[in-house]
Parts: structure tokens; C-alpha cells; sequence
């Protein structure tokens, strides 16, 4: 059997030592060694192979626009929101897309294959959805990109936000969103997780709602939404993003909570890196750390990924799309620091993301799409703590990102040595 691209000598996330044969867009073989004949050989020389990052949370319509119209000074959730409705009616087509793009184009060098993006839908003119509908399409053959329909101002908050949902829907987006912190009232939000839910479930979408993304312990949105995703038979198919009120949420009514949305199936999608830096800015000291329960959600069987939310944009001032500085913020704020924690942070941004987007393709396996990143590292808790660089990035069968390994040499007091980053971490 001969192969378009054999992969020879790489080390898989269990650490296993493996070729990989490639035919096509799908893995064909993988086995600890592999005598045949291919069209390009690519020497891993005992460097991690990884199925590529995948980012569940994303928004993508605003990414690249900082400073556009201006800063966000207070550095909060609130005037994030406000910044963005600056924003909105001055966004053309062009620039979402063009933006877009030179996101896409980053992301791939770094081996993020997978995105799920919500779009605003507040917006009568929905320039934002066609854009990235546009986008979705053109980098198709090398990245999978998911759209949420957004209703960014509230579904009842903002007077034609359900009747865009529903023209955002019916033009091709993938999932249905919501945001019932920022409705008007708490019924109101209430409200808006149900009736969302119920068109999530006559069209057979899924769900991912922003969900509780405040410091009020009284916002339980997620009870409501575990609520519905029973009711109506969503089970594996909904999503709550940020979740961050839980950190302030009574002991007791959580110790109710989890088990809830575990029976559910609902999944849960923190984002460390924007929640840290966005929650708790009303605190003096103690400072809440502002990121929902992660280790204990993981423990009652929830599934739990870690999401990047935001880069360049009203709400975030920094970011690289860079799945593994999420990972890495993410385990040092959940205090994940046992070597099977930061095992599970790697598999976080890897396979559990794909599985919350329902990704089935994704996967270090004989049949699986051949999308692939191999890492200058030995391992995943390696590649987390050197936020590794990505030598070679496969996707859909095809090579779009190499780069060649960089060492720093030192002279001291002539003595010549060179610095080794890396280092095996016993597991």
C-alpha cells in the first residue's frame, strides 16, 4: 500500500510511538512502524502528534477591531457591549470578512482546525452573518467553521432580534444562541431559554448559550437550560458558555446544579482567558477569579472545554489564537496543576472541543479526517507548559503550515551551551 503522506517516527498524545499513513483526507494506517512507499515523508523524530485545536467559542465578527471606534476603558463585560453597539453600524461587509479571514489564516498556523463562532444577529441589515457565511465557505477545505445565530442584545431586549435569529437561522447558521443575563428581567430570560431551545429543537440545531456570564450568584440560567434540554429531548446537543455566575453560587444549590446538567448532557464552555480578565472588576479584595466550576463539573461527568472567546477586539485587548495559551491560563486559574489535569486541559482543547461541536470526523484514528499538528514537544503537558510550536500543520490531507525548529545557543563566560526548553514532566 502506498501513501500521499507518511508520517514516521511521531509520538501520539498516550505516548505511544507511531507512523501515520495518509491517503487522501482520511488516516489510513497507524501503526509503530509502516514500510511503504509515499508521495512526501515527514519525519516527526519523536515530536507530539495532536489532533489539531479546536475552539468552540469564538466571535468572530468582531475579532481584529480594536480600538475601533475606540478603547475599552473600565475594561468591562458592560462597556464591551456598549463598545460593540458603537461599533456595529459601522462595519461593512468587507472589513467582517477581510478581518475574518486574516483570522482564519492565523489560526491555521497554529493548528486550530475547528471553530465555532457566534455572530451577532442585532443588526437589521445581518451584514455580519453573510460575511461569515461567505468566509465558512472559502476556507472550507482546510478549516471547519460554525456559525451561532447571536442575538447579542437579548432576543427580547432588541426589537427585531428574534425575528433575525430566525433570518440568520433560515440562511444557513448552524446553531441557535442566546444571551438571558441580558435580558430585561429574570423572567425574561427565562423566557428567552425557552423559546430558543423550542426553535433549537423544531429544527434540529443545537444550542450554545452565553449563559450567566456575570458575579450575580442569583443569574441561573443554566438551571433553566438543563431544564429545557431535558424537556425537549436535547440531550448531547446543548451547550453553556461561560457560566461564570457559579463561582459566587451558593454551595448547596450547586451541589443541586451539577448533577442536573450532568443528567442533561448539557455541556459547559468556560474561557479563562476573557473571563479572568472581564469577571469580578467590581471586587475590591478578595477578587473573584471569575471562571465557572471547572474541576468540579468534571468530576460529576460534564463535559467541559475551554473556549478562547475573544483576540484584538471591544472585550479583549491580546490573544493569539492559540489553543494552548488557553489551556495553560485555564489550568493555572482552575488550579488543574496533577499531571492527569494537565492532561486533560490538552484533551480539552483537542478532542473535547470537537465532540461539544459534534465534530465526529475529529481524531487520531484509522478513518478520521487526516487533520493533524505535530508539536515541539514530547507530550501534552509539555506542549502546554512551552506553549509548543506547531512544526507542521495537516489539514484534510493536506500540508497548510510548516515551520523549522529555533534554538538559542548561549556563550558564558565562555562557555558555550544551549538552552533545552524542553524537559519530561513524569506522569
Amino acid at each position: 500500500m502506498s501513501f500521499d503522506i507518511l508520517l514516521r517516527g511521531g509520538t501520539l498524545p498516550d505516548g505511544r510511538a507511531a507512523d501515520i499513513g495518509i491517503k487522501g483526507d482520511r488516516i489510513a494506517a497507524i501503526e509503530p512502524r509502516i514500510d511503504a512507499d509515499a508521495g512526501r515523508v515527514i519525519d516527526a523524530a519523536g515530536d507530539l502528534v495532536s489532533p489539531p485545536f479546536v475552539d468552540p467559542h469564538f466571535h468572530m465578527d468582531a475579532t481584529l477591531s480594536l480600538g475601533l471606534p475606540r478603547i475599552n476603558k473600565s475594561g468591562t463585560l458592560l462597556e464591551g457591549i456598549a463598545l460593540w453597539g458603537e461599533l456595529k453600524p459601522l462595519l461593512t461587509h468587507e472589513a467582517v470578512r477581510q478581518r475574518a479571514l486574516d483570522y482564519c489564516d492565523w489560526a491555521v498556523s497554529m493548528g486550530l482546525l475547528a471553530i465555532r463562532t457566534h455572530v451577532d444577529v442585532c443588526d437589521d441589515r445581518l451584514l455580519a452573518v453573510e460575511a461569515l457565511l461567505e468566509i465558512k465557505k472559502e476556507v472550507a477545505p482546510y478549516l471547519d467553521l460554525q456559525l451561532v445565530a447571536f442575538p447579542q442584545d437579548g432576543l427580547y431586549r432588541f426589537p427585531t432580534a428574534r425575528e433575525n435569529t430566525i433570518r440568520a437561522l433560515d440562511m444557513g447558521v448552524d446553531v441557535v444562541g442566546g444571551i438571558p443575563h441580558f435580558e430585561r428581567t429574570m423572567e425574561d430570560g427565562r423566557r428567552s431559554v425557552t423559546e430558543l431551545c423550542e426553535i433549537a429543537a423544531d429544527r434540529g440545531l443545537m444550542v450554545d448559550m452565553h449563559c450567566d456570564e456575570t458575579d450575580d450568584p442569583h443569574s441561573r440560567h443554566i438551571e433553566q437550560l438543563a431544564y429545557e434540554t431535558q424537556r425537549l429531548g436535547l440531550q448531547g446537543r446543548v451547550a453553556g458558555s461561560h457560566l461564570t455566575s457559579m463561582h459566587s453560587m451558593d454551595n448547596y444549590y450547586v451541589s443541586k446544579l451539577l448533577p442536573l446538567m450532568a443528567e442533561a448532557q448539557v455541556s459547559a464552555i468556560a474561557n479563562p482567558l476573557i473571563n479572568i480578565m472581564l469577571q469580578g472588576r467590581h471586587d475590591t479584595y478578595p477578587k473573584r477569579r471569575g471562571l465557572t466550576r471547572v474541576p468540579e463539573m468534571l468530576r460529576h461527568g460534564i463535559r467541559v472545554g475551554w473556549g478562547q472567546d475573544c483576540v484584538l477586539d471591544p472585550w479583549y485587548s491580546l490573544g493569539t489564537a492559540d489553543m494552548l495559551d488557553v489551556a495553560f491560563m485555564g489550568l493555572h486559574v482552575a488550579q488543574m496543576s496533577s499531571p492527569a489535569d494537565m492532561e486533560k486541559c490538552f484533551d480539552m482543547v483537542t478532542n473535547v472541543n470537537a465532540a461539544i461541536m459534534g465534530l465526529d470526523d475529529h481524531g487520531l484514528a484509522v478513518g478520521k479526517r487526516a487533520s493533524l499538528v505535530i508539536l515541539d514537544a514530547g507530550n501534552p503537558i509539555e506542549a502546554i507548559r512551552l506553549r509548543a510550536e506547531r512544526l507542521c500543520v495537516i489539514a484534510k490531507g493536506k500540508v497548510v503550515a510548516e515551520k523549522t525548529k529555533q534554538q538559542t545557543r548561549l556563550s558564558l563566560d565562555g562557555r558555550p551551551s544551549s538552552v533545552a526548553r524542553r524537559h519530561q514532566v513524569p506522569t
